[in-house]
């Protein structure tokens, strides 16, 4: 296997992009023209080193966003200096807790944040 990239499918592809720069501190690195419809079909998108993408929903492809399936089918966990900082962000910009970022009984700072487009993501770092 070469590389495994994430991608996340979502009802608007450049709110999600936007909010997972300034939420997550991502760096877009790559933006597929316009489709059809006027979105974009894929941004690629890289916190750190690893990448994923951000797409939007099509259902004539299967592509279904967490609205469209009652919630979201994967969670994605990501490790950070700062669990309670990035955490903030996500909410200040319209993310959700679902589990309080705290220390927890197996050593890591963690909990559990639904973005604003239905993605889960458990934050998680050093005890402090």
């Amino acid at each position: 296997m070469k590389s495994l990239s994430p991608r996340l499918i979502v009802s608007d592809p450049d709110s999600a992009s936007a909010f997972y720069q300034v939420a997550l501190g991502a760096e877009e690195v790559f933006r597929a023209p316009p489709g059809d419809d006027g979105r974009p079909t894929v941004v690629d998108h890289r916190i750190g080193r690893w990448p994923f993408r951000v797409s939007p929903a099509v259902s004539s492809w299967g592509w279904l966003s967490p609205g469209d399936i009652g919630g979201s089918a994967v969670l994605l966990e990501i490790e950070v200096d700062d669990p309670d900082g990035v955490g903030d962000r996500m909410i200040a910009h319209g993310a959700e807790v679902i589990v309080p970022i705290e220390n927890r009984p197996y050593g890591k700072r963690s909990g559990r944040i639904r973005d604003p487009f239905g993605h889960l993501w458990i934050i998680t770092g050093e005890l402090r």
